[in-house]
């Protein structure tokens, strides 16, 4: 370590002390990704603020000597969002101490959360407090509000309640020169000038760091109901989102689909995952209505829809949750998809979005292609089909060696990427760039959205210190 290195930690040091700065062993966690695609990182140090202005503080020692920075939540990125390069000049910025509720109003609705909480604790106080934070994710017991929110994540009720960019209404905010930006306004309407927290949300921490948010709530359910369904091919899934949807759109909280070889890698090596169905089926559905209404007679929509799919042939079978407990076993099902894919091996991930209408075509073009690509292997598309984004994953063949089928991964995105962009859609619905992707950008945003992009950058960053690799090719 030389001097420049020696001097920046005994800053930090000073400004987080002791117990907010780890290094050696101690810092491992931090620098692989939640996929373990990139084993190699190496930091300076973690370094762990407690506060916004000691944030802000040690944000102005690196800038001054020059150190990067790379924010980090929950480390729950799927694209290596939030993991440093093997140089080791970089500083890990976790925010896992700044984790207070600042706030929670009832009668605006809103809640003013740090950057570290957890995602599933800002959704329990919510509920204490009588109130519903609607975001869900699979790992919402790790990922964080600044994480969430510097990603715009989507999860499962963007159906309903939008993706985290719907949820925001006003953030806090250290920027790359160290100052401190108080933009936590709970306004329903605020047209003044350029919408700074709407840039930050979605950045991946390249334009600033996210140091708290003022979020929306909603009324509590009073009525809930879910299903799973056993369905006769793509398009039925579509349709029966449509049957929904047309009969009470605002009841919809949540509708997922599910491949066979998707479901089946959760069936077989999640213990405890069990089919509430009769028999194994090629395609599935998660219906979960919802309402603030009392008396709102979901169960009752839910039978006669699913009763109407039934003699159309589309819905096969299906299973309605009696009690807590069993909405809880079938949404189990969904939420332990990746890991599923996880535990069945290697996995290349595809997080596209197309137009909703598009989505049966796009699956079954992305499957067909996928399996011409690399014969053998399994196409294990999930996703939130009633927002039209599908996790379109492949998952190795079981004769083949991981890292030769990892070593085809950008063959494999690029195949599913071709497909996507025949119908207009996107390859980055809402996992966002991170490390993954930047080769991607000029392909699809290059131009004037790309340029646009760099010229916001270099004046917010010019330095280029904050989470750099990130984002941008």
């Amino acid at each position: 370590m030389n001097a420049i290195d020696t001097s920046i930690l005994d800053t930090l040091t000073r400004i987080v002390g002791p117990s907010g700065i780890l290094g050696g062993a101690d810092m491992t966690p931090y620098l692989v990704d939640w996929r373990n695609l990139y084993s190699d990182g190496r930091a300076l140090a973690v370094v762990r603020p407690g506060s916004t202005q000691e944030l802000s503080d040690c944000v102005k020692a690196c800038v001054a000597a020059g150190v990067p920075m790379v924010p980090q939540g929950g480390n729950t990125s799927m694209v290596a969002g939030a993991t440093p390069d093997a140089s080791g000049r970089a500083v890990v910025i976790s925010t896992q101490r700044m984790n207070r509720i600042r706030e929670i109003d009832t009668l605006d609705m809103t809640m003013v959360a740090e950057a570290g909480v957890i995602l599933k604790t800002a959704q329990d106080v919510a509920r204490e407090a009588g109130a519903l934070f609607p975001l869900s994710l699979g790992a919402e017991g790790s990922a964080t509000i600044g994480g969430v929110l510097s990603t715009n994540a989507g999860g499962n009720t963007t159906v309903r309640y939008g993706n985290a960019r719907e949820l925001m209404l006003g953030l806090e905010a250290v920027m790359p020169d160290g100052t401190i930006w108080n933009g936590l306004r709970r306004l329903r309407k605020d047209n003044t000038g350029y919408a700074l927290r709407h840039l930050l949300v979605g950045a991946e921490g390249t334009l600033g760091f996210i140091t708290a948010a003022a979020l929306r709530l909603f009324p509590l359910p009073r009525e809930e109901a879910v299903a799973l369904c056993a369905l006769r091919d793509e398009d039925a899934a579509l349709s029966l989102f449509r049957r929904f949807r047309d009969r009470d759109e605002s009841a919809v909280r949540a509708f997922e689909y599910m491949s066979a070889g998707s479901m089946h890698l959760v069936l077989d090596n999640v213990p405890g995952a069990t089919l509430p169905l009769a028999e194994r089926a090629g395609h599935y559905v998660l219906v979960d209505l919802a309402s603030s209404r009392p008396q709102a007679g979901l169960r009752e929509l839910l039978e006669e829809v699913l009763a109407e799919a039934m003699e159309e042939g589309e819905v096969l079978d299906a299973a309605l949750a009696e009690s807590g407990a069993q909405r809880a076993a079938i949404w189990r099902l969904r939420e332990e998809h990746p890991e599923g894919q996880k535990l069945a091996g290697a996995s290349v991930k595809s997080d596209v979005s197309v137009p909703v209408s598009k989505v049966p075509e796009m699956i079954r073009r992305s499957s067909e292609a996928l399996r011409k690509l690399i014969p053998g292997s399994r196409p294990v598309p999930f996703g939130h089909i009633g927002d039209g984004n599908i996790h379109m994953n492949l998952a190795q063949p079981p004769d083949m060696d991981a890292a030769a089928f990892l070593a085809r991964s950008h063959d494999i995105m690029d195949t599913v990427n071709e497909v996507v962009r025949d119908y207009g859609g996107s390859f980055s619905a809402e996992h966002g760039i991170g490390r993954i992707k930047t080769d991607m950008m000029e392909d699809w945003r290059g131009g004037a959205e790309l340029a646009a992009m760099q010229a916001i950058k270099a004046a917010l960053d010019p330095k280029g210190l904050f989470n750099p690799g990130k984002v941008l090719p």
